[in-house]
């Protein structure tokens, strides 16, 4: 199933977002847009999400 995400935002390389799962669980998702940097978590919070995105450290840059 194709995620509408909403809410987005960008931290650094990082974007977060806001979707609904298969079930209908809201779940918040951060994403790094670097090449070849593979990072991606899913969260139940919103502040653990951008939590993530703000101590990320991306290798690939």
């Amino acid at each position: 199933m194709l995620r509408r995400f909403r809410n987005l935002a960008r931290i650094g390389p990082v974007k977060v977002g806001t979707a609904h799962d298969n079930r209908g669980r809201t779940k918040h998702t951060a994403a790094c847009t670097a090449p070849r940097c593979g990072f991606s978590a899913e969260y139940d919070t919103r502040s653990a999400a951008e939590l993530a995105a703000r101590t990320h450290r991306c290798p690939a840059r």
